[in-house]
């Protein structure tokens, strides 16, 4: 090993080291990632979900807090999956979303950033899937570090090949290692399944060693909670409202047959869908959220009434049966008041029928009533605040 890397080697094995002593979450997560130094080809740092690549002179430029930044930085893209998340999503713009969730989270944690690192103080605390749509669709700020997992880069690593996994860092020829080839889908699934055991396995490290709290907890708490995607969460509690049976009335005499047989009856099914309107959710947002529920509610013989409210019920309360498109009038969409939930139950409360679900759409971010109704509730809920009561359901984008 020549002393030039011999120089870098020892700053790389130094942050690491005080992660795993300082902090004890994020120091299991690096030590899951062997650090190659790579070829021409990266600029700064790399990950591919298995490893930690690294430019030696951009390494060698660096504080040694920023390194132990750096090697966080590339840890917690692991960690939190950010290679399986992506789904629909344009690749620039989520890379850049993925950055932000995470420098913001590491600064909150007191770590210096390198001078180049996309920061925004209003992202702090929220994940990728909620910035996303806050970036431009052209967004043209670049990631601190290169997301060697997507697709994006095949052509270009067509043929190569990474380094045997145990071997040690610097030692890869003088040319570095070589751009690894993107993820397989099954690469992808089975890499995901491990970092979840490893996210699980480190906090509980952290725990036992005292240093695991506040934001990060919070992050590590909803990351190990089973998720499904929104839609398919709300699709699962409107069918599950759905009262399909079956029915052995006596059929009338004048059709001849005296047997009795079971026929399929299905009762149309009552929703009411409460959105609010009190400046936090936009119109594109409520425009998808009416969508999704449109498209669910033909497969499910539903009535659905659709409720504005902010610190009160905004505009008269609309009904659109199962055949009929639910279509909002962008006027309807009025508020930008405070928030206030109690409206919308007082108006349950003084309706002949109750719905057989409640749906609310909304941040969370309001006086909620002290007691929940006698209808089944599920919050789709923007944001990361928690609900009293009813089946909360993150909205991820």
């Amino acid at each position: 090993m020549s002393e030039r890397s011999s120089g870098v080697t020892t700053k790389l094995t130094a942050a690491r080291t005080r992660l795993i002593l300082e902090r004890p979450f994020l120091g299991a997560l690096v030590l899951r990632l062997p650090l190659r130094e790579a070829g021409e080809w990266c600029k700064t740092t790399a990950t591919d979900a298995r490893s930690i690549y690294y430019n030696h002179d951009y390494i060698a430029a660096l504080s040694p807090k920023q390194v132990q930044f750096m090697l966080a930085h590339d840890a917690l893209h692991c960690a939190l999956s950010h290679f399986a998340r992506r789904q629909h999503r344009n690749q620039h713009r989520w890379d850049v979303a993925c950055d932000f969730a995470i420098n913001a989270m590491l600064v909150g944690e007191g770590m210096q950033p390198p001078a180049d690192a996309l920061y925004l103080q209003h992202f702090a605390g929220m994940t990728a899937e909620e910035i996303y749509p806050m970036l431009d669709e052209d967004e043209a700020r670049e990631p601190l570090d290169q997301h060697l997992y997507d697709d994006e880069y095949e052509e270009e690593s067509e043929g190569s090949q990474a380094e045997p996994e145990n071997s040690p860092p610097s030692q890869q020829g003088g040319q570095g290692a070589q751009r690894p080839a993107p993820l397989s889908e099954g690469e992808r699934q089975s890499l995901d399944t491990q970092w979840q055991q490893h996210l699980a396995g480190a906090a509980q490290q952290a725990l036992q060693a005292g240093k695991l709290d506040g934001a990060m907890a919070r992050l590590v708490d909803h990351f190990l909670q089973p998720q499904l995607p929104w839609r398919a969460l709300l699709a699962r509690y409107m069918t599950a409202s759905a009262r399909d049976d079956y029915s052995y009335i006596r059929p009338s005499s004048r059709r001849g047959c005296g047997a009795i047989f079971p026929a399929l009856r299905s009762n149309e099914v009552v929703v009411v869908a409460a959105i609010d309107t009190s400046g936090s959710i936009s119109e594109e947002e409520i425009r998808e959220f009416v969508s999704e529920v449109d498209g669910l509610k033909g497969q499910i013989r539903a009535t659905v009434t659709l409720l504005a409210c902010d610190q009160e019920i905004v505009g008269e309360p609309q009904t659109f049966h199962s055949w009929e498109a639910l279509e909002v009038d962008p006027a309807w969409i009025k508020g930008g008041r405070g928030t206030r939930f109690e409206p919308v139950f007082e108006w349950l409360e003084q309706e002949d029928r109750a719905p057989d679900l409640l749906l609310y759409f909304t941040d969370a971010e309001g006086r909620f009533p002290a007691m929940p109704p006698r209808v089944p509730v599920v919050w789709l809920v923007k944001g990361r605040q928690p609900v009293p009561w009813g089946e909360r359901i993150q909205l991820n984008g």
